[in-house]
């Protein structure tokens, strides 16, 4: 007879039971539907955080960068280039929030191809949902502008245009002028001829005068505050009396590559620097869509092959 254990239980290596209960799976169907939505989810959970913070995809609706983007381009934007930025707004909505940004790698630099919320008419009010830009970055902020006819110089030196813009400015002699400090007001009228014009830095202290503030004061109302002119002359921002603002933060001049067709800082002013989303990066796609028929972009005669793949310079 098998020794028992003083407790009488069996021995450890006897089992109490050799009839095993049958294990209970969902079925195979419900299964694989739970391991999609899994898989699901997370994919959109994935190009959602892609979207928000690291690249986004635009197309190209007019000519204001010819010939260095198209009608018709479709790019990827790097949203990393300067740095972490937290969304403007809540996402699928236009419903503002505070943002701020987390540099990284580098600040933007003249030269580069930038994509940035349009900061608004400098006479008019914001747009009514966020619109979309791209330009060239022309001036840094502390930079001094200066267009005679046609001629961009910055700092004092020609910026030539990029050798695959489209050139359709007026050429002509630039004549020095007294240097003014960036009042958005002085807009160009005709393209060819701005400033000159500092561009707005970060600390940068303005100087606010019954006479000036019609130039100032919805750049000013635009960083967030009020400005009042009382009947007796003062000026007040945020109910303090002040003859000075200081600048909250850093501003860029950008201009398109087709300068003699584009909307861009000559008319409607700076670009403050939490309105830039990002540099552009590479043509993904791009078709023409001057082509004849309905169905252009689905016509492999309207796929210009030689641009997808390429890099924005």
């Amino acid at each position: 007879m098998p020794a028992s254990s003083p407790s009488g239980e069996l021995p450890p290596d006897q089992p109490k039971d050799t009839q095993q209960p049958e294990e209970v799976t969902a079925p195979t169907g419900r299964r694989r539907a739970i391991s999609f939505l899994k898989t699901l989810l997370f994919t959109i959970l994935v190009a959602f955080f892609l979207k928000l913070f690291i690249v986004e995809a635009f197309r190209i609706p007019s000519g204001s960068m010819e010939n260095t983007l198209l009608v018709g381009d479709f790019l990827l934007v790097n949203k990393l280039a300067y740095g972490i930025r937290t969304p403007r707004y809540v996402p699928f909505t236009n419903l503002a929030l505070p943002s701020f940004t987390l540099p990284l790698f580098r600040s933007v630099r003249r030269g580069d191809v930038v994509v940035f919320e349009f900061p608004g008419k400098h006479s008019g009010d914001l747009p009514s949902e966020p619109e979309y830009y791209i330009k060239r970055c022309i001036g840094l902020p502390g930079d001094t502008i200066n267009i005679r006819s046609g001629y961009v110089m910055v700092n004092g030196r020609e910026v030539l245009l990029p050798s695959h813009a489209k050139s359709s400015v007026i050429a002509g002699t630039v004549q020095p002028e007294t240097v003014d400090m960036g009042q958005p007001s002085h807009l160009s009228v005709d393209g060819n001829n701005f400033g000159p014009t500092i561009v707005p830095r970060k600390g940068d202290i303005i100087r606010v005068t019954p006479s000036s503030l019609a130039s100032w004061k919805k750049f000013i109302e635009r960083e967030h505050h009020t400005v009042e002119l009382s009947s007796g002359g003062s000026i007040a921002i945020d109910g303090v009396e002040t003859s000075h603002y200081v600048v909250a933060q850093d501003y860029y001049f950008v201009l398109g590559d087709n300068r003699g067709n584009s909307l861009d800082s000559r008319f409607w002013g700076f670009v403050p620097d939490d309105h830039i989303l990002g540099e552009a990066l590479v043509l993904y796609w791009s078709w023409d869509p001057e082509q004849p028929g309905d169905e252009a972009h689905s016509q492999p005669a309207s796929i210009r092959w030689n641009r997808i793949g390429t890099l924005v310079r």
